[in-house]
């Protein structure tokens, strides 16, 4: 009779066994995700030669950030969508408060005439930017070479609708309010022709036909991103405070949170990323190519922003320091 050997199961799934603990909730149901890296051929199991093949070979897997093993990368929060469900919920419940508040307070007719003009041009058309941003995320995220990345994009993408969501509903009360100043309906005019935000336009519209993954995500977090939120947050939340609308200043402060978790996972790939010889300066490459640009929007959007004085200055040096403090 031959001796049957018995096999000990697995206590846990064998890309964490290694691991000596038990998983964590983030490790199950975020770590290596993807199935389009088991053959570099062919990633989506189809004729190598489909255009979504070549796509990916050319775009995630041939591009010149290169890391021996991009799935040990880490969320330092450790989102999965539960938690993360839990803590935006949270924090809706806080906007709509501030909604619900300032309302009841009458807050619109404590307006200036020319700060609403203002929040007309300045402020309602930035639903077409935070779009930009959500669909940016929504690419970073489906072509990266690990899931934990793509997580992180995803977050930030459901972010990014947040933003577009607060801006439509405040945009729709100040168009009850204040119907002769076009809220609602002139901002897609004002997107494509105001001179504030041409600079803006043209660096989104740009980084959204970025297709190599190393380049796009570089220049969606590193560059973008930064440059949005140092100038229609938080530049144009100083307005607001400026200008009596407190209300818009809470509004910007919120989104601003949001902001500062996708730096920090920024901040830990720069890192992973920089322990390939080569990344660092590839990375600076990319960045100083695209910074004129962003220091282009900058300046441009600042200049229309009423009671700012230094604002694109200061904003410009924000960007810097973002890059400078995670090593770059």
């Amino acid at each position: 009779m031959t001796d049957v050997q018995v096999l000990k199961p697995q206590k846990t799934w064998s890309h964490l066994a290694g691991r000596r603990r038990k998983p964590s909730e983030y490790e199950i149901v975020s770590t290596n995700l993807h199935y389009n890296d088991r053959d570099a051929n062919a990633p989506y199991e189809l004729d190598p030669d489909m255009f979504m093949n070549q796509w990916y070979k050319k775009n995630t897997f041939g591009t010149a950030l290169k890391h021996a093993d991009w799935n040990a990368f880490r969320d330092p929060e450790e989102l999965v969508y539960r938690t993360y469900n839990m803590m935006q919920d949270g924090q809706e419940t806080y906007v709509f408060g501030l909604f619900d508040q300032f309302n009841q307070r009458e807050h619109n007719k404590s307006l200036e005439p020319t700060w609403v003009a203002a929040l007309s041009r300045l402020y309602s058309p930035v639903r077409y930017l935070f779009h930009t941003l959500q669909m940016a995320s929504a690419y970073v995220g489906q072509v990266s070479p690990a899931s934990t990345i793509t997580n992180c994009h995803y977050f930030q993408m459901a972010d990014s609708m947040r933003w577009l969501s607060h801006t439509a509903y405040r945009t729709k009360e100040l168009a009850l309010s204040f119907p002769q100043h076009g809220f609602g309906t002139n901002e897609r005019d004002i997107w494509e022709n105001d001179p504030a935000w041409q600079g803006l336009r043209e660096l989104v519209e740009k980084a959204l036909c970025v297709w190599d993954w190393g380049q796009a995500i570089v220049v969606l977090n590193l560059v973008v991103k930064p440059a949005v939120e140092e100038t229609v947050l938080r530049k144009l939340g100083d307005a607001a405070r400026h200008n009596g609308d407190t209300l818009l200043a809470l509004l910007t402060d919120a989104q601003l949170l949001d902001s500062a978790r996708h730096r920090r996972w920024a901040a830990a790939l720069v890192k992973m990323a920089t322990e390939t010889p080569g990344n660092l300066a590839l990375m600076q490459g990319w960045i100083s190519q695209w910074e004129p640009l962003a220091d282009r929007a900058i300046e441009a959007y600042c200049a229309a922003l009423p009671d700012a004085p230094d604002a694109a200055e200061s904003a410009k040096a924000a960007t810097r320091d973002f890059r400078h403090a995670i090593g770059l």
